[in-house]
């Protein structure tokens, strides 16, 4: 018996079908996750780095090289998340 609410093989999928498909896209976009994992990582290693002592500091020749890489963390992911805004997956 053939389902009656299955298209036939050979036909192309509906508008509603397309439109999940490319909500899914755009959800798992890895522009997304790659910035979204960048900016939390950015955000607490930033933290620490604000927060670091003295002896932190001078064991990294007086360069607080957590703000830094925070921040620097924090711009990358931020510039994914711009990415994946300004130039969206296109539907198929």
């Amino acid at each position: 018996m053939e389902d009656q609410n299955r298209p036939p093989a050979g036909a192309p999928p509906d508008s509603a079908e397309q439109e999940r498909h490319s909500a899914a896209a755009r959800l798992f976009d890895i522009r997304r996750v790659i910035g979204g994992l960048f900016v939390a990582y950015g955000v607490i290693v930033g933290l620490v780095g604000v927060v670091d002592d003295a002896a932190a500091v001078e064991k990294a020749q007086g360069i607080r090289i957590n703000l830094w890489a925070g921040l620097a963390m924090l711009a990358l992911g931020l510039g994914f998340l711009l990415w994946q805004w300004l130039r969206p997956i296109d539907r198929e």
